[in-house]
């Protein structure tokens, strides 16, 4: 994912989230909407960052460890988690986060390239310099390695091992 804006539109439109006190953003075109947390049941054989799955009418998407990837640590999620249910590439996932902040814009020319600040964390698509603090861009796409996403395929397929 590169967060650029055609030239008719040069803001770019983030789904805004928290995690420990630290806010992160989604392309609000990734996000399909909000929901409250809801149980999630186990996928056998899936990889460690994927915490089990959840129906979301009718089908089932991967609930992901978002803060395992970020590398905060685990944490029990309660009735007042919030649940990102997004698309990446491949499938929808739901990523549970603290609280979700709504819909900001942001000039493009105020994303700044992750590897012009700290070369290689991969799943940062962009940097937004704001006046209390960094706002970053995540890319769903580069969430997974080509492992973890092959064994999550396989989990929802039923196929794992």
């Amino acid at each position: 994912m590169t967060p650029i804006a055609s030239a008719t539109n040069p803001l770019l439109r983030l789904v805004v989230f928290v995690i420990d006190e630290q806010r992160y953003a989604l392309p609000l075109t990734a996000v399909d909407r909000v929901l409250p947390m809801a149980a999630v049941s186990p996928l056998p054989a899936s990889p460690p960052i994927a915490l089990g799955a959840i129906n979301v009418h009718g089908t089932i998407v991967p609930v992901l460890d978002i803060r395992r990837r970020l590398g905060f640590e685990p944490r029990a999620w309660g009735l007042s988690t919030h649940v990102l249910l997004a698309r990446t590439s491949r499938r929808p996932v739901a990523l549970p986060v603290d609280e979700v902040r709504g819909v900001s814009e942001v000039p493009v020319r105020a994303v700044i390239a992750p590897a012009t600040v700290l070369p290689g964390i991969g799943q940062v698509a962009g940097i937004v310099p704001l006046p209390d603090g960094l706002l970053l861009i995540q890319d769903l796409d580069a969430f997974l390695s080509l492992d973890e996403e092959d064994q999550l395929a396989a989990a929802l397929e039923g196929k794992g091992s």
